[in-house]
């Protein structure tokens, strides 16, 4: 996993947090230049003077106190605010060291955490940083800047958790108590944890909260590998599974599916948008889907 690259000293971090500015900025240069700024851009709108009314503005933005006092209709025009604070907020539990295609969660999650930081520093935006596990275990305050979003990438790299559990509300309510303003959260975490769904809630009213789904295959469909022994990354407990009985198999994909029905329904009643992310396909067409869709439902 990314976070196992610690041991092989500061250099090779370097190195390797200057792979991934080349790799996302191209990205964020080529792919994602205009999609994030016509998507989270003029999500505050700041009151800037007032003018007299002209046929056909909006008669929703007139100033009806000024209108009485001279008489005659002005309206209010407002600046778009473009300066937004984008927070990521990302789950370092033990599941995150799984993976079985091509890259294990905790790295992809380091490169999309990379891709939106540079979007949003690009678009003069404010990028802060969350690490937890069961309790937080990291904050970066969010400013502005490539120095500022390179402290963030490496922050995410170096990091070795001291817990291996998920606390995802315990998360939420720090989010809720260190950001005063309204900001775009990504949530970035496999969801593989229970009773978040109070403080989920709360944030989801207070920000744009974006869930980023991150999923591996094997959690939602077991091989016939005969027996096997399973451990829970979070808990280091095991299990023998005896995976050449068909009952065995459905019970585990029937059980997964539940688990994300529930999870899937919880973040629409709460109007959480969803990035799916699976470790063996692209996440770079993932997160381009959900930007043009985005801008789509913006625009309709």
């Amino acid at each position: 996993s990314c976070r196992g690259s610690l041991s092989r000293g500061p250099a090779e971090i370097l190195k390797k947090v200057k792979r991934i500015e080349l790799r996302t900025r191209h990205l964020v240069n080529t792919v994602f230049s205009g999609e994030y700024h016509s998507v989270f851009k003029g999500q505050g709108m700041a009151f800037a003077e007032v003018r007299e009314y002209q046929l056909g503005d909006d008669v929703r933005t007139i100033d009806w106190n000024v209108t009485a006092r001279m008489g005659h209709p002005f309206v209010k025009v407002f600046d778009e605010e473009r300066e937004l604070t984008v927070m990521l907020m990302v789950d370092a539990s033990g599941s995150g060291d799984f993976g079985t295609v091509e890259q294990m969660k905790g790295e992809i999650s380091v490169e999309i955490c990379a891709m939106l930081a540079f979007s949003a520093i690009q678009n003069n935006d404010r990028v802060g940083l969350i690490i937890f596990t069961d309790e937080v275990e990291a904050f970066i305050p969010p400013k502005k800047g490539r120095k500022h979003v390179l402290r963030v990438i490496r922050e995410l790299l170096y990091f070795r958790p001291k817990r291996r559990n998920t606390d995802i509300g315990e998360a939420l309510d720090y989010l809720n108590n260190v950001t005063t303003r309204k900001s775009v959260v990504f949530l970035v975490s496999d969801f593989l944890a229970e009773g978040y769904l109070r403080s989920l809630r709360v944030a989801a009213r207070r920000h744009d909260l974006i869930a980023v789904v991150l999923e591996d295959p094997r959690e939602s469909e077991m091989p016939d590998v005969g027996i096997v022994e399973l451990e829970d990354a979070e808990t280091g407990e095991e299990i023998l599974v005896d995976t050449s009985h068909p009952e065995m198999r459905e019970l585990f994909t029937r059980y997964a599916l539940d688990a994300r029905r529930q999870r899937d329904r919880a973040f629409r009643s709460n109007g959480i948008e969803q990035v799916d992310i699976k470790t063996d396909t692209s996440y770079v067409d993932s997160l381009m889907r959900f930007f043009k869709m985005r801008s789509q439902n913006i625009r309709s």
